[in-house]
């Protein structure tokens, strides 16, 4: 294969549509827009769900059931291979470092860490939650694990 023979796939490259270019094209006068009504016209765009100023079915049904959107914990997750990238040997990890380190940005409920990747430093972790195979890797290193929820 060489550089002058390079295709793209076949299929992948459509010609453009060019519209208003005269009746014989097939695409001239209305331009495959019909006849009249809004969706001829230019600048028109229509929002999903408008039904012609109908009620829309979304607001005719009835708002049923319970959403626990509002309740929820919201959980700021930091993995095992960032706290090895962002902290020295023997250092304290807590929301506070976590958050100046940036790691942590968004406001949460609790902060909790998961076991992805490797740890070689030796750490003191203090934080709400902590996943099985984290704890392992933490403790494995010489760290030691403190919940404070």
């Amino acid at each position: 294969m060489r550089l002058n023979n390079l295709q793209p796939r076949p299929g992948s490259k459509h010609r453009r549509k060019r519209v208003g270019c005269g009746e014989s094209s097939g695409h001239g006068k209305t331009c495959g827009r019909g006849n009249k009504g809004q969706k001829a016209r230019s600048g028109s765009a229509i929002r999903p769900g408008f039904e012609g100023g109908q009620m829309p079915l979304h607001r005719r049904l009835p708002k049923k059931g319970f959403n626990n959107t509002q309740f929820r914990d919201v959980f700021e997750t930091v993995n095992v291979s960032e706290l090895n990238d962002r902290f020295e040997d023997g250092a304290t990890v807590n929301e506070q470092t976590l958050r100046e380190s940036g790691l942590v940005n968004r406001p949460c409920d609790a902060i909790k860490i998961l076991g992805n990747g490797e740890l070689t430093r030796k750490l003191t972790v203090q934080v709400d939650k902590i996943s099985a195979s984290a704890k392992e890797k933490i403790e494995k290193a010489g760290g030691t694990v403190t919940l404070t929820a």
